[in-house]
C-alpha cells in the first residue's frame, strides 16, 4: 500500500466515523474532513464521479458548519420556554434521557408534584430550551431562600452538546429577577465545570459555584 492509498483510506474512515456521531457539530467536522480528503484522492486517481460527489458533500458540510457556528450564540435560533415543574412533557423528556442525564446532573433529577410549584423556599422552576420544534435542553432550579436559586439540572441533548443552549436561560435575567433571585448556585461535576464557567459561574472556596443575576 503506497501513501496515496493510505490517504484514501483515511478519508473513508473519517466519513464512516462521522456517521457514528450523535453530536451534530462533530458529525459535520469529521464528515467535512473525510469528504475533503476523499475529493483530493479521487482527483489524483482520476475518478471524477466520486471526486464530484465528495466535493459536493464537502461544500454542503461547510455551509452547515457556517450556519451552526453562526447560530451558536444566537438568541433568535433558540427559545426558552418556562413550564410547570410537573409538566407532562417535561417529565417525558426527563424519562427519555434519564440514563444520559445521570452523567451530567449536578444532583439527582427532581420530579416534583404540582404542589412543588408554589412560591417560596423549596419551590422549583423548570425551563425548556427549544430550537424550532426540537427540545435541546432542560434547566431546573430550586428556591434556596435568601434570594438564591440552586441549579438542579442543566442538561443538553447529545445532538447539541457541542453548543451551550442553556446559556439562553441565564441570559434571561428578568426571569430570575421576577422570582426575587439575586444569585444562582450550583455544585458542578468534574465533567461539566467548563460549561458552567462558560455560562458565567465562578467557583467558590466551598466547592459551590455562583453566578450573580444581572439587573433586568
Amino acid at each position: 500500500m503506497n501513501w496515496l492509498e493510505v490517504v484514501g483510506w483515511i478519508g473513508s474512515v473519517l466519513v464512516v466515523v462521522s456517521l457514528m456521531q450523535a453530536r451534530v457539530l462533530r458529525f459535520r467536522v469529521l464528515n467535512l474532513a473525510g469528504a475533503a480528503i476523499a475529493t483530493v484522492y479521487n482527483v489524483v486517481i482520476d475518478v471524477w464521479p466520486f471526486a464530484a460527489m465528495n466535493g459536493a458533500i464537502a461544500v454542503i458540510d461547510v455551509y452547515w458548519l457556517w450556519r451552526l457556528l453562526r447560530e451558536r450564540h444566537d438568541e433568535a435560533a433558540y427559545e426558552v420556554v418556562e413550564v410547570a415543574p410537573d409538566d407532562a412533557y417535561l417529565q417525558r423528556v426527563l424519562d427519555v434521557h434519564a440514563a444520559d442525564i445521570a452523567r451530567f446532573a449536578p444532583s439527582p433529577v427532581v420530579r416534583p408534584t404540582s404542589a412543588a410549584g408554589a412560591a417560596g423556599a423549596g419551590a422549583t422552576a423548570a425551563f425548556l430550551v427549544v430550537r424550532g420544534d426540537e427540545t435541546v435542553g432542560v434547566v431546573q432550579l430550586r428556591d434556596e431562600g435568601a434570594r438564591t436559586a440552586r441549579v438542579l439540572l442543566d442538561y443538553v441533548t447529545p445532538r447539541f452538546r457541542d453548543f451551550t443552549p442553556g446559556e439562553f436561560v441565564y441570559r434571561r435575567s428578568g426571569v430570575f429577577r421576577e422570582r426575587g433571585f439575586d444569585r444562582l448556585v450550583v455544585e458542578p461535576l468534574a465533567t461539566n465545570r467548563d460549561y458552567f464557567r462558560r455560562v458565567g459561574f465562578a467557583p467558590g472556596a466551598d466547592g459551590t459555584w455562583t453566578r450573580a443575576v444581572a439587573a433586568a
